[in-house]
């Protein structure tokens, strides 16, 4: 074919040649030519032209025909369709005709046609369409070429399986679950045998990334596939458990819809027919709501309207006192103790009070002396942290005369003016 004659499909800037698909298309015209042939015309003239073909790749012993042989051969057939037919075959080039030793014989084009549609036929049974697709993959895996465009069917298959299923499970209904539950154990039978061509695919070497990468989304897809078995499984339990058994008589509320879904539209009428003695006439409008209505039309939108929207002037604000400061009443009372120090003091004598916890909240406040980061602070424990005062010993230990504090540091607090001892 001329991809000349193509130009009228595109854009008046493409060219037909540059694109790959096109040119792939083109090069595949003289087997592609031989499927034209056989689909073109009615569905009764499609059919008896692939029974004919079919008859005549059937005798694989002697694949030469004369025309006497043709002629029994189709004994049964109307001999002017019959020779329609072959000159159909013969125009389209799935039948040829040596002239020299006066035989027909069924071309290149007519074979490779012939062997696809036996593999489309003999794939029967539920999802035909995956068992040929796989069977496609593995047959260009046995003979070294995958087939990258067989890969991509194959694996948008498996997706749209597992939408549905998915699908399926997600509706919550047992019905739907049940009636795709048998055809996803079919489905189970072409994934078993495919995963041995997958396997086989990603182990091999040779493969481009793109082929590799298109195996392994496969195998990942196939994966997804089976952990569906058990989801199923699952499902179908829960939905037991949820039925409703109804009193002695052995039917439960899956019976009832089973049988309300099988009921005809008679049978159905017949059942609600007491129960409704009348037909509801329903009332699009009331008086209530045209009232409402009528009031926000009336009523609501001139209020609205008449609302003084204007914003209101600027004022100052009002006057606050300063926020009152928490005073620390133990830090106050070791800062007054620490202040007044004059010589070196045992620490027990600054912090010890009356109960545990001041005596550990003194004790605590100490490590502030000196402490640079606190001392810069406006509060009575940034007053603390800046006393000149140093704390010195602490190695051991002493028990003081005290209910609640058995033991302490027997650390000293030194003013400036005394020497280190």
């Amino acid at each position: 074919m001329s991809l000349e004659s193509l130009s009228s499909f595109f854009q008046p800037d493409i060219d037909p040649a540059s694109l790959h698909s096109v040119q792939r298309l083109n090069d595949a015209w003289p087997y592609l030519s031989a499927f034209i042939t056989l689909f073109r015309g009615g569905d009764e003239e499609v059919l008896m032209r692939l029974l004919v073909l079919r008859e005549l790749g059937a005798r694989a012993e002697a694949p030469f025909w004369t025309p006497q042989e043709l002629a029994q051969r189709f004994a049964y057939l109307n001999p002017v369709k019959l020779d329609t037919i072959l000159k159909r075959l013969r125009e389209g080039g799935l039948l040829v005709w040596e002239t020299d030793t006066g035989l027909y014989q069924l071309s290149e084009g007519a074979r490779i046609a012939m062997a696809a549609l036996a593999t489309l036929m003999d794939v029967t049974g539920d999802d035909a369409e995956l068992g040929y697709l796989t069977s496609q993959v593995a047959a260009g895996q046995a003979v070294g070429q995958v087939s990258e465009e067989a890969l991509r069917h194959l694996l948008g298959r498996l997706n749209e399986l597992y939408a549905e299923f998915e699908d399926a499970l997600e509706s919550q209904s047992e019905f739907r679950i049940r009636a795709a539950q048998p055809r996803l154990e079919a489905v189970w039978r072409w994934v078993a045998k495919s995963t041995d061509v997958v396997r086989q695919l990603t182990a091999d070497d040779t493969l481009t990334l793109t082929t590799l990468s298109r195996a392994q989304a496969i195998a990942l897809a196939q994966s997804r596939m089976l952990a569906l078995a058990g989801t199923f499984e699952r499902r179908l339990a829960q939905l037991a458990a949820q039925r409703v058994h109804l009193g002695a008589s052995g039917l439960t509320s899956t019976d009832i819809a089973a049988w309300l879904r099988n009921a005809g539209a008679a049978d159905l009428a017949r059942l609600v027919a007491p129960a409704i003695a009348a037909c509801p006439e329903p009332a699009f409008l009331s008086t209530p709501e045209l009232a409402d209505v009528a009031e926000y039309e009336l009523l609501a939108r001139e209020r609205a309207r008449a609302d003084d929207t204007v914003l209101p002037g600027a004022e100052a604000a009002p006057e606050a006192d300063a926020p009152e400061v928490e005073r620390l009443i133990h830090a106050e009372t070791l800062y007054d103790a620490l202040a007044s120090l004059e010589a070196e003091s045992h620490i027990g004598d600054a912090v010890l009070a009356d109960s545990y916890n001041e005596t550990a909240y003194r004790l605590s406040l100490l490590s502030l002396l000196g402490d640079p980061e606190t001392r810069d602070e406006a509060s009575v424990v940034a007053a603390l942290a800046r006393l000149p005062l140093r704390l010195e010993g602490g190695g051991g230990i002493i028990e003081p005369d005290h209910p609640e504090v058995a033991s302490l540091s027997d650390a000293r607090l030194v003013p400036p003016a005394q020497p280190l001892s």
